[in-house]
């Protein structure tokens, strides 16, 4: 299921033994565009700390209820590695915080989520996962923050972020939302983090491999429309583009 980013941000999580916030942002990496911590909004309760909450975590989704049903205990949050809500989040802070849940770590291994191209949510299997080694080194952004950057086409500037359509299958982005309205005025496009050639993260740009006239023939996005496989063939297809629905491209090794 597809979704965007905003819409989640609404939803509220529920502990095993009871709420604790709603979401408030989402930390993703910049290398293969994937979310790895929830960032929760508890209000008055671990005030002055950032909460995370891995997609390892999660055990369910109620839509209907606008919920994300957790398998963690309050303890368990309130016991976890503290991390201020100053602080970015290092890699040795990692290291502590999937060691004390005993989540696998994702990033060690050759796919998305380390030994596993996808979340794996059976225990038994993380342990009995082939180990492998090699570890990539990453740097962990928020959509909050990256909301706003602005996209330069082959041609020149197009438009800027203004939000994400996240897989909750797999937790991949897996598209930008890009409003072009000071180019084609109330436009909206989709553009899929495969084809961004590179990012200037200091000066807020982020370059596709795209030409301006291309993006605005390319099929148009609103907040009404659903993101369906229809939509996203239409989509690729216009691009010349094969969907990443075929194979299963998200290896370390491919990852601009």
């Amino acid at each position: 299921m597809l979704d965007k980013a905003r819409t989640l941000q609404r939803y509220k999580l529920s502990s095993a033994n009871g709420e604790i916030g709603t979401v408030k942002t989402f930390y993703f990496d910049d290398q293969h565009w994937t979310i790895r911590y929830l960032v929760a909004d508890t209000g008055a309760w671990l005030a002055g700390r950032q909460v995370l909450i891995s997609p390892y975590a999660l055990s369910a989704v109620s839509r209907e209820r606008h919920r994300f049903v957790l398998d963690l205990t309050k303890g368990q949050i309130e016991e976890s590695p503290c991390l201020s809500s100053e602080q970015p989040i290092s890699q040795q802070f990692e290291e502590a915080y999937h060691g004390f849940h005993g989540w696998p770590r994702y990033w060690c291994g050759p796919y998305t989520w380390g030994r596993q191209p996808h979340i794996e949510r059976d225990r038994k299997r993380w342990r009995a996962a082939p180990t492998d080694g090699r570890a990539w080194q990453r740097q962990l952004r928020t959509t909050s923050d990256v909301n706003g950057y602005y996209i330069q086409a082959t041609d020149g500037e197009m438009g800027h972020i203004e939000d994400f359509i996240i897989d909750e299958e797999t937790w991949a982005i897996r598209y930008l939302v890009v409003s072009t309205r000071n180019w084609w005025p109330g436009r909206r496009v989709l553009v899929s983090p495969q084809w961004i050639q590179r990012v200037n993260w200091d000066a807020g740009e982020v370059f596709v491999t795209l030409s301006g006239e291309t993006v605005r023939e390319s099929p148009e996005y609103t907040d009404q429309l659903l993101v369906t496989r229809d939509y996203e063939t239409r989509l690729h297809r216009h691009y010349h583009r094969q969907g990443y629905w075929f194979g299963d491209p998200d290896t370390t090794d491919q990852v601009q």
